[in-house]
């Protein structure tokens, strides 16, 4: 009994998630086919000209708009962002420092130090039990 091995496929909003991108600014090809793992690492490895422009310039999916702002997605969505921008939106965005900005930063960063607090906790437990046993 032999065992073929089968293409393994993913949706284009898959791939476009993966590549970091938004879907509706992919080329109608991309949109819509389907990817396999392959044609992914190809255009991770050596991305077309379309992927390093979109990467470049935008439109940007909203989990990299959270990113390049310094905020989460959903202090995107309290700040009324709720499309993908483009790296130049991003930037005037950044300039104009709105208040809502500010305050989400300032909430991002405080969750950050929390996460590291708690995993800087949980690592103090896990030492004094590997020493206590």
């Amino acid at each position: 009994m032999t065992s073929h091995k089968t293409t393994q496929t993913m949706k284009p909003a898959t791939a476009a998630k993966k590549l970091g991108v938004y879907l509706e600014a992919t080329p109608a090809e991309f949109q819509e086919g389907v990817v396999t793992r392959s044609e992914l690492n190809a255009l991770q490895a050596e991305p077309p000209q379309w992927l390093q422009e979109l990467r470049r310039n935008g439109p940007h999916p909203r989990p990299v708009v959270a990113s390049k702002l310094g905020v989460s997605i959903a202090g995107l969505a309290r700040g009324g962002v709720t499309e993908a921008l483009t790296t130049e939106q991003i930037d005037a965005l950044k300039q104009e420092n709105p208040e809502w900005l500010q305050k989400e930063r300032t909430t991002q960063a405080e969750v950050r130090k929390e996460a590291v607090r708690i995993k800087e906790k949980q690592a103090e437990k896990a030492e004094r039990r590997q020493s206590g046993s």
